[in-house]
């Protein structure tokens, strides 16, 4: 499985303190090893249907799952309270 960051998540990553961005590198690796990327995400609903959630403490990757090329885009990262107003 392979994980691609699009330019503004990774602005929003990039953004956070040193120890935020170690959690979310060391997620990001377990992810990267799973065989199926559902079981520790959560499908969203509504006007956020097709992507998918994953919960590292109080911060949020909202990501879309490419079964065909086996690449989950990363698409939001942030802190839980604010992640979900820009999508």
């Amino acid at each position: 499985m392979k994980i691609v960051f699009t330019v503004k998540a990774k602005k929003q990553f990039l953004k956070f303190d040193h120890s935020i961005q170690t959690e979310i590198r060391k997620f990001v690796k377990k992810l990267e090893k799973s065989k199926n990327p559902r079981e520790t995400g959560k499908m969203l609903v509504g006007n956020l249907l097709g992507f998918w959630r994953y919960r590292i403490g109080d911060y949020r990757l909202i990501c879309r799952i490419q079964d065909k090329e086996l690449v989950i885009v990363v698409v939001e990262v942030g802190h839980r309270r604010e992640v979900y107003e820009d999508m």
